[in-house]
């Protein structure tokens, strides 16, 4: 008997090793979002009352930008987000930290469930793929989204405010053309081509025709 009890004590801290190097092994292993097809699980959204508050990465948040909160990937980086019911997709920019509730993998903005179809029911299974990690450091900006061009300044103005009930970062840039001042209307100063993209999308999506151009273009 006291070999056997013997047997079992100094089996004790093996068997204690042994448990903790499998958990050491899981817990160093590939996050679901690493994986170049993506984690699928249920998205829900968010607008109201963190409209205006501000997120994980000390922006503030404006739901009717294209953003998402995720639990685990780089604040910062770009990620596709596939509607499995509709079959829609988005390429949104993580900035903020969420869900915390259980089966839920990311948080998207209002802007963002709108255009995948996401509000109505309020969670829609979907597959989130990473597609671009943050930058360092920032670049300087060099694009911009322009939706339109009025002689009469009176018009600029008015789609200025227009427009500033729905995105943010717009402003004018006056350009002179044979004798004419021409007033631009424009949102936004993009590092990358594809940041412009996404709001060129935006607002394309709210019925504005927009054009992509240099930030500093005043043609």
């Amino acid at each position: 008997m006291r070999r056997i009890r013997r047997s079992v004590i100094l089996s004790l801290p093996l068997l204690l090793l042994v448990f903790l190097s499998a958990c050491a092994s899981i817990s160093q292993g590939p996050h679901a979002w690493e994986d170049p097809s993506g984690e699928t699980g249920l998205a829900s959204w968010y607008g109201h009352p963190y409209h205006g508050r501000r997120t994980s990465n000390g922006e503030v948040y404006d739901m009717y930008q294209l953003t998402a909160a995720h639990r685990e990937i780089p604040l910062g980086s770009w990620v596709e987000v596939i509607n499995l019911t509709n079959g829609r997709s988005l390429t949104v920019r993580v900035n903020d930290r969420g869900p915390f509730i259980d089966g839920r993998i990311i948080d998207l903005s209002y802007a963002s469930a709108q255009l995948l179809g996401v509000v109505g029911p309020g969670t829609a299974p979907v597959r989130v793929r990473l597609t671009q990690l943050p930058q360092q450091a920032p670049g300087p900006a060099r694009y911009s989204v322009q939706v339109a061009s009025f002689i009469s300044e009176s018009n600029a103005l008015a789609l200025k405010a227009e427009l500033e009930q729905k995105v943010s970062g717009v402003y004018l840039v006056e350009a002179a053309i044979d004798g004419e001042v021409y007033h631009r209307v424009r949102v936004g100063r993009f590092a990358s081509h594809a940041e412009a993209k996404t709001t060129a999308e935006r607002l394309a999506s709210l019925g504005y025709r927009v054009l992509i151009t240099g930030a500093e273009d005043r043609l």
